[in-house]
Protein backbone atom coordinates (compact mmCIF):
# COMPACT_ATOMS: atom_id res chain seq x y z
CA UNK A 1 0.00 0.00 0.00
CA UNK A 2 1.21 3.61 -0.93
CA UNK A 3 0.91 6.49 1.91
CA UNK A 4 -1.67 8.99 0.82
CA UNK A 5 -0.64 12.80 0.39
CA UNK A 6 -2.94 15.18 2.30
CA UNK A 7 -2.96 18.65 0.63
CA UNK A 8 -4.00 21.62 1.98
CA UNK A 9 -3.58 25.40 0.79
CA UNK A 10 0.21 25.87 2.21
CA UNK A 11 0.81 22.12 3.17
CA UNK A 12 2.33 18.86 1.86
CA UNK A 13 1.71 15.47 3.92
CA UNK A 14 3.00 13.11 2.77
CA UNK A 15 5.61 9.37 2.98
CA UNK A 16 8.84 10.26 5.19
CA UNK A 17 11.91 10.88 3.14
CA UNK A 18 15.83 10.13 4.57
CA UNK A 19 16.38 13.45 4.05
CA UNK A 20 13.82 14.19 6.98
CA UNK A 21 15.97 12.26 9.54
CA UNK A 22 18.73 14.97 10.17
CA UNK A 23 15.54 17.85 11.14
CA UNK A 24 13.58 15.21 12.88
CA UNK A 25 16.51 14.42 14.88
CA UNK A 26 17.18 18.04 15.31
CA UNK A 27 13.68 19.15 16.53
CA UNK A 28 13.29 15.81 19.11
CA UNK A 29 16.60 16.93 20.39
CA UNK A 30 15.30 20.73 21.14
CA UNK A 31 14.65 21.10 24.44
CA UNK A 32 11.78 23.56 24.10
CA UNK A 33 10.16 21.20 21.13
CA UNK A 34 10.39 18.01 23.86
CA UNK A 35 9.42 20.16 27.06
CA UNK A 36 6.08 18.35 27.42
CA UNK A 37 7.67 14.57 26.32
CA UNK A 38 9.83 12.77 29.31
CA UNK A 39 12.57 13.60 27.58
CA UNK A 40 14.54 14.44 24.21
CA UNK A 41 15.16 11.81 21.99
CA UNK A 42 18.68 11.12 20.58
CA UNK A 43 19.76 10.55 16.80
CA UNK A 44 18.86 6.84 17.03
CA UNK A 45 15.48 7.25 18.86
CA UNK A 46 14.82 9.92 16.34
CA UNK A 47 15.97 7.77 13.41
CA UNK A 48 14.04 4.77 14.75
CA UNK A 49 11.03 7.02 15.30
CA UNK A 50 10.65 8.25 11.54
CA UNK A 51 10.80 3.73 10.76
CA UNK A 52 7.87 3.18 12.87
CA UNK A 53 6.04 6.32 11.71
CA UNK A 54 6.24 5.42 8.02
CA UNK A 55 5.69 1.84 8.35
CA UNK A 56 2.59 2.40 9.82
CA UNK A 57 1.74 4.95 7.33
CA UNK A 58 1.80 2.53 4.28
CA UNK A 59 0.66 -0.12 6.78
CA UNK A 60 -2.69 1.44 7.74
CA UNK A 61 -3.40 4.12 5.11
CA UNK A 62 -3.07 6.89 7.76
CA UNK A 63 -0.60 7.45 10.56
CA UNK A 64 2.16 10.24 11.46
CA UNK A 65 2.37 11.96 7.73
CA UNK A 66 5.62 14.15 7.14
CA UNK A 67 4.55 17.39 6.47
CA UNK A 68 6.35 19.99 4.32
CA UNK A 69 5.75 24.00 3.12
CA UNK A 70 6.67 23.72 -0.45
CA UNK A 71 8.74 26.93 -0.97
CA UNK A 72 8.91 27.78 2.39
CA UNK A 73 10.53 24.67 4.19
CA UNK A 74 11.41 20.79 3.01
CA UNK A 75 10.03 19.30 6.47
CA UNK A 76 8.52 20.97 9.15
CA UNK A 77 7.55 17.82 11.72
CA UNK A 78 4.65 15.74 11.74
CA UNK A 79 1.02 15.37 12.11
CA UNK A 80 -1.24 12.43 11.88
CA UNK A 81 -3.26 9.45 13.62
CA UNK A 82 -2.04 6.97 16.26
CA UNK A 83 -3.68 4.13 18.18
CA UNK A 84 -2.43 4.69 21.33
CA UNK A 85 -0.93 1.44 22.95
CA UNK A 86 -1.53 2.28 26.78
CA UNK A 87 -5.20 1.57 28.50
CA UNK A 88 -6.80 4.62 29.93
CA UNK A 89 -10.66 5.27 30.03
CA UNK A 90 -10.99 6.53 26.53
CA UNK A 91 -8.78 3.43 25.15
CA UNK A 92 -9.23 2.11 22.36
CA UNK A 93 -9.13 5.40 19.98
CA UNK A 94 -7.66 6.88 17.67
CA UNK A 95 -5.67 9.99 18.54
CA UNK A 96 -4.66 12.77 16.38
CA UNK A 97 -1.41 14.46 17.31
CA UNK A 98 1.54 16.84 15.69
CA UNK A 99 5.10 17.82 16.40
CA UNK A 100 6.84 20.50 14.44
CA UNK A 101 10.34 22.27 14.75
CA UNK A 102 10.14 25.44 16.54
CA UNK A 103 10.98 27.65 14.08
CA UNK A 104 8.08 26.66 12.10
CA UNK A 105 5.50 27.45 15.46
CA UNK A 106 3.14 30.07 15.33
CA UNK A 107 2.06 30.45 11.39
CA UNK A 108 -0.78 28.19 11.97
CA UNK A 109 0.91 24.76 10.16
CA UNK A 110 -0.28 22.75 12.93
CA UNK A 111 -3.75 23.71 12.97
CA UNK A 112 -3.74 23.65 8.59
CA UNK A 113 -2.56 19.78 8.70
CA UNK A 114 -4.67 18.54 11.58
CA UNK A 115 -7.57 20.03 9.49
CA UNK A 116 -6.61 18.05 6.25
CA UNK A 117 -5.44 14.66 8.86
CA UNK A 118 -9.55 14.94 10.96
CA UNK A 119 -10.56 15.29 6.57
CA UNK A 120 -9.34 12.42 5.89
CA UNK A 121 -10.25 9.97 9.38
CA UNK A 122 -13.60 11.11 9.22
CA UNK A 123 -14.64 11.08 5.46
CA UNK A 124 -12.02 8.73 4.46
CA UNK A 125 -11.32 6.17 7.66
CA UNK A 126 -14.71 6.26 8.40
CA UNK A 127 -13.67 7.24 12.19
CA UNK A 128 -16.59 8.52 14.36
CA UNK A 129 -14.29 9.71 17.23
CA UNK A 130 -10.84 11.32 17.58
CA UNK A 131 -9.06 12.59 20.28
CA UNK A 132 -6.09 14.49 21.49
CA UNK A 133 -4.22 14.37 24.45
CA UNK A 134 -1.58 16.44 25.97
CA UNK A 135 0.12 17.32 29.17
CA UNK A 136 -1.88 20.48 31.18
CA UNK A 137 0.53 22.91 30.80
CA UNK A 138 0.65 22.52 27.02
CA UNK A 139 -1.13 25.45 26.38
CA UNK A 140 0.22 25.85 22.72
CA UNK A 141 -0.94 22.49 21.91
CA UNK A 142 -4.30 23.18 24.04
CA UNK A 143 -4.75 25.73 21.83
CA UNK A 144 -4.50 23.89 18.79
CA UNK A 145 -7.01 21.35 20.04
CA UNK A 146 -9.06 24.08 20.64
CA UNK A 147 -9.04 26.10 16.76
CA UNK A 148 -10.03 22.45 15.50
CA UNK A 149 -12.99 22.65 17.36
CA UNK A 150 -12.41 19.80 19.87
CA UNK A 151 -14.06 19.51 23.09
CA UNK A 152 -12.44 19.12 26.61
CA UNK A 153 -13.86 17.90 29.72
CA UNK A 154 -12.22 18.58 33.29
CA UNK A 155 -13.58 14.34 34.32
CA UNK A 156 -11.43 13.07 30.83
CA UNK A 157 -7.92 13.89 32.48
CA UNK A 158 -5.77 11.20 33.35
CA UNK A 159 -1.95 10.13 34.45
CA UNK A 160 0.02 9.47 31.14
CA UNK A 161 1.30 6.32 32.14
CA UNK A 162 4.79 7.00 30.49
CA UNK A 163 5.59 9.69 32.90
CA UNK A 164 6.52 8.64 36.82
CA UNK A 165 4.30 9.77 39.12
CA UNK A 166 5.21 13.40 40.15
CA UNK A 167 6.66 14.34 36.87
CA UNK A 168 5.23 17.79 36.06
CA UNK A 169 4.05 16.44 32.54
CA UNK A 170 2.09 13.42 34.08
CA UNK A 171 -1.02 15.25 34.66
CA UNK A 172 -2.97 15.14 30.50
CA UNK A 173 -5.82 16.04 29.46
CA UNK A 174 -7.99 14.77 26.71
CA UNK A 175 -9.65 17.05 23.98
CA UNK A 176 -12.29 14.84 21.36
CA UNK A 177 -13.83 15.27 17.79
CA UNK A 178 -16.26 13.63 16.99
CA UNK A 179 -17.90 13.24 13.09
CA UNK A 180 -20.38 15.34 11.52
CA UNK A 181 -21.07 12.27 9.62
CA UNK A 182 -22.33 8.85 9.62
CA UNK A 183 -19.39 6.68 10.21
CA UNK A 184 -18.81 4.61 6.76
CA UNK A 185 -18.87 0.59 7.18
CA UNK A 186 -15.78 -0.89 6.23
CA UNK A 187 -15.62 -4.43 5.49
CA UNK A 188 -13.15 -6.71 6.89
Amino acid sequence: MEAPILLTERLRLRAWRDSDREPFAALNADLRVMKHFSRPLDRAQSDAFADRAQARLVENGFGLWAVEAPGVAPFLGFVGLAEPAFVAHFTPCVEIGWRLARQHWGHGYATEAARAVLDHAFRVLGLSEVVSFTAQGNQRSRRVMERLGMSYEASDDFDYPNFPVGHESRRHVLYRIKSAREPVLRSP
